[in-house]
């Protein structure tokens, strides 16, 4: 990808690992069980995901966080407050079972991807910052649909 900084593209890519591993051991049971044996039924399929996914969605209330301290007045307290919506919704939306959480996830990191594209337009984030982010939020949707639609 192009003007992404190697850094924030190797860690991102790093960071879709749990999403990737988990459709995996949900399409394969031999990893399924390889996976539950060794790293434990928590780090497989679906649950690796929704636990993971919760965790990223706080985080990046965190990023969009660290974004809103590029403005300042009323604009400054309407990013702080859109900051914290993924991980509102992240804690209030991921019960429920793990079709319902996944459902819920794939909702919130559309979500973050519209308050990171608004933060863009603001020019709050860097410039290949909605590179990134697509492409990771692509690859999110793509792995959290696998333990959702199938």
């Amino acid at each position: 990808m192009s003007g992404i900084p190697r850094a924030p593209l190797f860690l991102g890519l790093a960071g879709l690992i749990p999403f990737v591993w988990g459709a995996l051991t949900y399409l394969n049971g031999d990893l399924n069980d390889w996976g539950r044996q060794a790293l434990g039924s928590r780090f497989v399929g679906p649950y690796v995901q929704l636990f993971y996914g919760s965790v990223i969605l706080s985080f990046m209330s965190g990023v969009l966080w660290g974004f809103a301290t590029k403005t300042s007045g009323s604009k400054a307290a309407a990013c702080y407050s859109l900051s914290v919506l993924p991980v509102l919704w992240a804690f209030s939306t991921t019960g429920g079972g793990p079709v319902t959480a996944g459902t819920n996830l794939m909702y919130g990191f559309a979500g973050l991807l519209l308050l990171d594209a608004m933060f863009s337009y603001w020019r709050l984030t860097p410039v290949w910052w909605m590179r990134l982010r697509l492409l990771l939020t692509a690859v999110v949707l793509a792995c959290l649909a696998v333990g959702v639609y199938l």
